[in-house]
């Protein structure tokens, strides 16, 4: 009895184990599709924006161009301040140093008596 038993549980098994089971997708060739519009939409093109927030795009880079422009003009004064001051420095050192070669060539002249 407990081999017919045991033969009918090993029988049962390989059958249960070797046949075939369905998939879960039982209908592959059906596509999913997303419940909400996909369509790519240019963010520049008409009625894509509301006129408010295209001036406002434009508007802002006007702006930022305005402030690129200051920015290099600022930059450009700050150069030629800085090229002046260094002129003015090479032309004081220059005065010093002949103000102090005159000073000792006085100095060093010898007296004479």
């Amino acid at each position: 009895m407990k081999k017919v038993l045991a033969a009918g549980c090993i029988i049962s098994v390989s059958l249960i184990a070797c046949s075939k089971r369905e998939s879960a997708n039982t209908n592959e060739t059906q596509m999913v599709q997303p419940h909400y519009d996909t369509t790519a939409v240019d963010s520049f093109s008409a009625g894509a924006t509301t006129v408010d927030i295209v001036r406002q795009i434009r508007m802002s880079s006007q702006k930022y161009q305005d402030s690129l422009k200051e920015a290099a003009k600022i930059e450009q004064e700050e150069k030629r301040i800085t090229a002046e001051l260094e002129k003015e420095n090479k032309k004081k050192a220059e005065e010093e140093k002949k103000l102090k070669a005159k000073e000792k060539d006085v100095t060093s002249a010898p007296k004479s008596e």
